[in-house]
């Protein structure tokens, strides 16, 4: 099965399925002598966890990660490292009823039809199980930017939109993200996304998302012009994402309402160093890093496993219903900012690579 390697130089593979014994990848082309170890990954698979709050799937896996290779006395070797997380709480008897139905808005049909087989034990490979491998990647990228960048690279995420439920953007508080289950940069905004989720995961169904990512300190000059550059890889990177389905970059499309004198981000000189006087970019002109943040959005679609009866058909063609039993998050998104996170530090790494080979540091 192709599609399952991410990145040029600094390369994520992913294997395993949502039911199966394990998950696992390889990250191949991290640098020599970057101190690594599984204290340094583990913070960022426990904020993507799931069971942790009634608002997620209560999957209870630990998500426990394992270092088998391209590590030694605690630093990188330059040579691939292996990840795995073993598969503790899978209830694949959950999933016995829909075995020869498809359900809708999930890849079960498209896999078979590609296939002439699929996993239906929660999705197999398309199932977001798959991501929590991503974040154990983007947490070794994150150590590469920070080796490689002076200061560091400062990459964080938050849920700014539930279903229609936005955050007062006035309120915005990066310390709050950390204090409540979704992530939220809003204290204002969490009762009432408490309150609405409940009424969704009672009455068995589910609603979408919008989550913004800002990364700091990202150094000027990173992308790969013209099919590489670096918002066209940002791009790829979160519409990889199980149930991402659109994506922006700055202003993204309120760009299309602005004026070409408001949008346009004028530049001055100050202390001697050449600054913009806004951001509408995202922090990217012409597909190369500016030195401004970068700021990414990405829209998640509602899950599309809930208890309502949806009309389906068989693999032998017959019309019929279908209910998805089991475990599922009412808002997918919640636990997508993590892994919003890890691909963003994925791209970033692997073009700061790039970028060195071909001008140096």
């Amino acid at each position: 099965m192709a599609g399952n390697t991410f990145g040029h130089l600094l390369r994520l593979t992913t294997w395993g399925e949502s039911h199966g014994p394990a998950i696992g990848g390889v990250v191949d082309g991290v640098p020599p002598l970057i101190p690594l170890g599984e204290a340094d990954i583990q913070p960022w698979l426990d904020r993507r966890r799931p069971g942790q709050s009634r608002f997620t799937t209560q999957r209870q896996e630990p998500d426990r990660v394992r270092i088998l290779s391209g590590t030694f006395e605690g630093k990188t070797t330059g040579t691939p490292i292996a990840l795995q997380i073993d598969n503790v709480d899978a209830r694949s008897k959950d999933y016995s009823d829909i075995m020869d139905r498809f359900r809708p808005g999930h890849a079960d049909y498209t896999y078979w039809v590609k296939y002439g087989i699929r996993d239906y034990r929660g999705g197999g490979r398309s199932s977001a199980r798959e991501t929590a491998m991503r974040v154990a990647g983007g947490a070794v990228a994150r150590k590469v930017l920070d080796h490689l960048v002076p200061g560091g690279v400062r990459i964080r995420g938050a849920l700014i939109q539930v279903g229609s439920l936005r955050i007062d953007r006035k309120r915005w508080d990066w310390d709050e993200v950390a204090r409540n289950p979704f992530f939220a940069p809003d204290a204002g905004i969490v009762e009432r996304w408490s309150s609405y989720l409940d009424g969704v995961r009672k009455a068995g169904s589910s609603c979408g998302a919008v989550i913004e990512m800002v990364a700091e300190n990202v150094p000027a000059g990173l992308g790969q012009p013209v099919f590489d550059k670096l918002d066209g890889d940002i791009a790829r990177a979160m519409m990889s994402i199980t149930a991402v389905k659109g994506v922006e970059i700055g202003a993204g499309f309120g760009a299309a309402e602005l004026s070409g004198e408001t949008n346009a981000d004028e530049m001055r000189m100050k202390d001697g160093k050449m600054t913009f006087l806004g951001n509408n970019a995202g922090g990217v002109l012409g597909g190369i890093s500016s030195g401004q943040d970068i700021v990414v959005r990405f829209a998640v679609k509602p899950t599309s496993s809930i208890l309502s009866p949806r009309r389906t058909v068989t693999i032998d063609g017959r019309d019929t219903e279908i209910v998805t039993k089991g475990r599922h998050d009412p808002c997918v998104g919640i636990r997508a900012v993590p892994v919003g996170e890890a691909m963003l530090a994925l791209v970033l790494a692997d073009h700061l690579l790039r970028q060195r080979a071909q001008c140096g540091p």
